[in-house]
């Protein structure tokens, strides 16, 4: 009998983290229907060897566990930035017997500041695995759908066991930009990113990307990789994402310095994302700097944690004459106030260079606020009409946006943004296991038409 197992290891696992895949993981998770097209669905993790199904994603109403958890995952970001500055000294080094030096005492400062903690707090966490998942056997048929971000995963070699004893393998494709802009990563990242999708090439029965844009990128890249023939006998599909802050609380107050920037009249535009090379800051910045050359009032609020290769650009943030005048960044907002800023800003600017699928665009949009995005594929298949697009070769092309908003009053897209409609995380979750399980039981269908062609 076919099960779709729905995989979200490192979610239910790192349950504060609030990024983007994190944010679609525990969404779709939520709202998981039982079933699609007749085919059981379930929410599983994948742990030291063992298939679970998960019955709370959410940790324990425990002060002290939670205390644990979030401390824990506090140290791994630590230890990830530790990380970066390594690569950042060793990149600088020259001579062999320095950076031999170097790597030694950064694996021992590593592991004792890091390593030991680490497990200790994983040894603690692993009292809440019985209340809230249960073990889970395996049956031919089932389809494993890799929901979650797993090409940092340890369960490769589970999985491909999982194959041979007959479950199917989907693979969720958030976006390809490690292989076609390797340049916005660190190496290690493009290593590993590589190396994942190299083993899904050769693993997957399915590819379910979030946008169309998406899933056609992929089935290119199979194409060159693995040839016409070999992609007949996989499929590819899309879902698209939903829109709800799902951690908004109505008890939480909002951020005191950002509520304060909205009970002034000036305009205000909100950037929101991750800061890191690929979403395209500094020309956010340019594109300001020229509309305020030409006496624009308008206000720009940077919104999103730090991540990598970003320390130009947060020192020219930092360093800037407008800085809490008519600049102004916060790294680490809740959802309440995220919420708050969508309500309250004048417009959404969103200038990356290559994205999935953008998913601050259907949270401004879902909520009437018009969005400004790069002119790129994937946006015009979000946004369509009702978005505003601007050049990303030229930032005048933004800043002329911008002062004929601001001047005239009237948002510059072709269509009213209250007239756009987008789906929810309920929608979202359907769509990807009613896509999903249509093309699983419309896959045998179609191999067997395939063979019966063959000679």
């Amino acid at each position: 009998m076919t099960r779709l197992l729905v995989e979200c290891t490192h979610v239910f696992r790192h349950p504060k983290i609030n990024s983007g895949i994190q944010r679609v993981v525990r969404n779709v998770i939520q709202q998981l229907p039982p079933s699609a097209h007749g085919i059981e669905c379930l929410p599983v993790i994948l742990l030291k060897g063992r298939l679970y199904r998960v019955t709370r994603l959410a940790p324990l109403d425990s002060p002290l566990l939670n205390a644990i958890v979030t401390f824990g995952e506090r140290l791994e970001r630590l230890a990830h930035r530790f990380c970066q500055l390594h690569q950042r000294l060793d990149g600088r080094l020259r001579r062999k017997f320095a950076r031999r030096l170097l790597y030694v005492g950064y694996r021992l400062s590593n592991f004792a500041a890091f390593g030991i903690p680490l497990r200790l707090i994983e040894q603690i966490n692993r009292y809440q695995l019985p209340q809230r998942c249960a073990p889970l056997q395996h049956q031919p048929g089932d389809q494993l759908v890799l929901l979650d971000s797993s090409w940092h995963s340890d369960f490769f070699h589970q999985v491909e066991r999982f194959k041979r004893d007959g479950v199917g393998i989907v693979a969720v494709i958030y976006d390809l930009i490690p292989l076609s802009h390797p340049q916005f990563y660190d190496t290690r990242l493009v290593q590993v990113f590589s190396e994942w999708f190299d083993w899904l090439t050769r693993t997957a029965d399915g590819f379910m990307a979030i946008s169309a844009t998406v899933r056609d990128q992929v089935h290119a890249e199979l194409q060159q990789r693995i040839g016409a023939a070999q992609v007949e006998q996989r499929w590819f599909d899309y879902f698209h994402l939903g829109s709800e802050l799902d951690l908004r609380s109505a008890d939480a107050t909002v951020e005191p310095r950002l509520a304060q920037l909205f009970a002034t009249p000036q305009p205000l535009f909100l950037m929101v994302s991750t800061i890191e090379p690929r979403k395209n800051h500094a020309y956010l910045l340019d594109a300001f700097e020229r509309a305020w050359a030409n006496g624009s009032q308008a206000r720009l609020c940077i919104a999103g944690r730090i991540g990598w290769k970003c320390e130009a650009l947060l020192a020219r943030v930092r360093g800037h004459a407008e800085l809490n005048r008519r600049l102004f960044m916060f790294n680490d907002l809740s959802d309440t106030s995220l919420e708050h800023a969508y309500a309250h800003a004048s417009a959404l600017v969103f200038p990356s260079f290559i994205e999935g699928f953008g998913l601050p665009l259907v949270e401004a949009m879902q909520r009437g606020l018009p969005a400004m995005g790069s002119d790129i594929a994937v946006f015009r298949e979000i946004g369509g009409e009702f978005m505003a697009y601007f050049d990303l070769q030229d930032p005048q092309s933004l800043a002329d946006l911008l002062l004929a908003f601001e001047r005239s009053g009237h948002f510059p897209a072709p269509r009213n943004v209250a007239d756009w409609r987008w789906i929810g995380w309920r929608e979202a979750s359907a769509q990807l296991t009613e896509r999903t399980a249509r093309n699983v039981l419309e896959a045998p269908a179609a191999q067997a038409r395939h063979h019966a062609h063959c000679p």
